[in-house]
């Protein structure tokens, strides 16, 4: 079957302007024509549509599917579009996983309840920490303990991972019962708590200097997402932790 761009747009509710677009840079392009002149896209043209559809909601900039797809259609298509499957399906987990820590985090919020350590745990389990490594080698790539870490970490593997979190949980878990109950920065629980942070961050990551726990505290509250995710714990939960660290 083939169609001219009205048809497909019609079809696939994509505009002409970008159909148009797509054949100009070279994305997809109709390779038949009609009798009358009007160029026609193929059933072929469709499928590569299509597929330039999934790249995008995968998060592929345009300049990169062409080069993707050219290569990858002259082996096997079937195969592309497996992979193009194993990737969607891989979105949708984290997608689910996310709306689950959304959903525990209003739990709470709706409830009025104080938070568990399965409340917080469910909170944090949707979100992927890989997928801010980018940022983080653009603000400390070129400090020890950003290469430091680097090198710990290409050997973890997902039993290092799991217990990396299940600490990480059982500290923040620790400092927010704490905060809840009023206690001053400087006692000597809160202290302890801080102390077992930072030592937790040096054990799995780069040795963790007092200074550079400050710094941490520090962007916890200077970076509106940090603060966002923090104060999901408990309200003002960021810069507890920022003056725990500086007390």
């Amino acid at each position: 079957m083939a169609m001219t761009v009205g048809e497909l747009s019609r079809l696939t509710g994509i505009t002409v302007r970008a159909l148009h677009h797509y054949d100009e840079i070279g994305l997809v392009r109709p390779s038949q024509r009609s009798a009358a002149g009007y160029r026609l896209y193929t059933d072929r043209d469709v499928l590569r549509l299509q597929q330039v559809l999934v790249l995008r909601e995968l998060g592929l900039p345009l300049d990169e599917i062409a080069a993707v797809l050219d290569r990858d259609e002259a082996t096997d298509r079937a195969a592309l579009l497996r992979r193009h499957r194993e990737a969607l399906v891989h979105k949708r987990g984290q997608l689910d996983a996310l709306l689950a820590a959304v959903d525990a985090a209003l739990a709470v919020m709706e409830e009025g309840r104080a938070m568990t350590s399965e409340d917080f745990k469910a909170m944090f389990d949707g979100f992927d920490p890989a997928q801010y490594e980018d940022e983080a080698k653009q603000r400390w790539g070129d400090t020890d303990a950003y290469a430091e870490s680097q090198r710990r970490t290409r050997s973890y593997g997902k039993a290092e991972w799991s217990q990396i979190k299940s600490e990480a949980d059982a500290i923040y878990q620790r400092l927010a019962d704490l905060m809840r109950a009023g206690t001053p920065v400087d006692d000597p629980a809160v202290r302890a708590a801080v102390a077992e942070h930072r030592a937790h961050i040096t054990r799995w990551f780069y040795p963790c200097s007092e200074e550079i726990h400050r710094g941490l505290g520090a962007m916890y509250v200077a970076d509106p997402r940090f603060t966002a995710n923090l104060d999901k714990v408990v309200p003002g939960f960021a810069r507890f932790l920022r003056d725990a660290f500086n007390a």
